[in-house]
């Protein structure tokens, strides 16, 4: 845990051209993450808890060992009748309502959500979440603020007066410089507004995609997976590293390191043996760029994950996601 202040981005430095130490680094550290691990409880560098609510990380930048920066991952947490605070900041956060209910205010208007809701709190909002439940309401945050932080889109705090105020001029509507019609897209994604499909991959319920034009989210992609006891994923190959949350089951989740033989051209080694980490109910499985994967449920045990990936990584150029092997339930929806 940071010992001075919060890490918003963390730095590359090296001698060398080549960068193999810190991929090698990244592959050594344990990919399954529990409750028993905080890398971050939000004392320091911190605007969003409250007295009643608790905020704290399960991935982000100031890691050590360090994942990825990527994408971070934290958990809200809000008692009946209570709330956060308000605050503000550029970058994008999705919500993953794991339990309760309750609401949104954000620029001044509601939004109401429960259990199984993704919520969006949209790019520059000032945002508070609310508990008008008779339960705890807990959420699982997904967000590419490093992303943002690169940009220098670095303007965020608590809502307050404009410092040296003589200084600026009247207020102007800071939307006018948003994606025309942003504003008319949906902010809560319901279970109901989704479709299950039997995939390359398996069973899938796509929640955040470019296809989704009508959700108002930019900067990640979602989608919850359900496998079959005794069955498994695809064995996928793509360039986005991928934070999975494990919702109910267990299972081992296999990783193969691929290389980059740089010869004429770039070509890809992928090893002979995999990695294995085992998962249980409520962890988090960090799969590394450009890793081939597959998940495995346990006999007996449905396992439902809940992925998210970095959008920036389409827009790189890495749009297509390779199969070396189809789940089961695909090539059955075939046959």
């Amino acid at each position: 845990m940071a010992k001075s202040g919060r890490t918003f981005l963390r730095g590359i430095t090296s001698e060398k051209y080549g960068l193999s130490e810190f991929r090698e680094a990244q592959l050594k550290a344990p990919r399954v993450r529990n409750d028993e691990v905080v890398v971050d409880d939000a004392k320091v560098g911190h605007s969003g808890d409250s007295k009643d609510s608790r905020t704290w990380w399960r991935v982000g930048p100031g890691d050590d060992p360090f994942l990825t920066q990527t994408l971070q991952v934290h958990f809200v947490e809000i008692p009946p009748g209570k709330s956060n605070h308000g605050h503000g900041h550029q970058n994008e956060a999705a919500f993953y309502i794991l339990r309760g209910k309750g609401y949104e205010i954000h620029d001044g208007q509601r939004y109401d959500w429960e259990k199984d809701d993704l919520v969006i709190v949209h790019t520059d909002s000032v945002h508070r979440h609310f508990n008008d439940g008779d339960e705890t309401a807990t959420a699982l945050v997904f967000k590419a603020k490093s992303m943002w932080m690169y940009f220098g889109l670095i303007q965020q705090g608590r809502s307050g007066p404009v410092k040296d105020e003589h200084r600026f001029g009247p207020r102007e509507d800071w939307s006018r410089i948003w994606t025309p019609g942003v504003m008319d897209r949906k902010k809560v994604v319901k279970p109901a507004d989704t479709t299950w499909e039997t995939t390359q991959d398996g069973i899938i319920r796509s929640i955040l995609s470019p296809a989704r034009d009508d959700v108002r989210c930019f900067s990640v992609d979602i989608y919850q997976q359900r496998i079959p006891a005794g069955s498994r994923s695809g064995k996928a190959w793509h360039m986005a590293d991928e934070v999975l949350y494990v919702q109910s089951g267990s299972g081992t989740s296999y990783h193969w390191e691929v290389e980059a033989e740089i010869a004429d051209k770039y070509y890809a080694r992928i090893a002979k043996e995999p990695t294995v980490h085992r998962f249980t109910a409520g962890d988090t499985i960090y799969v590394p760029q450009n890793t081939v994967h597959q998940h495995v449920a346990d006999d007996g045990s449905e396992v439902m994950l809940l992925s998210a990936q970095n959008r920036l990584f389409r827009h790189l150029g890495y749009d297509t996601v390779a199969y070396l092997e189809n789940a089961p339930e695909f090539d059955a929806a075939r046959s």
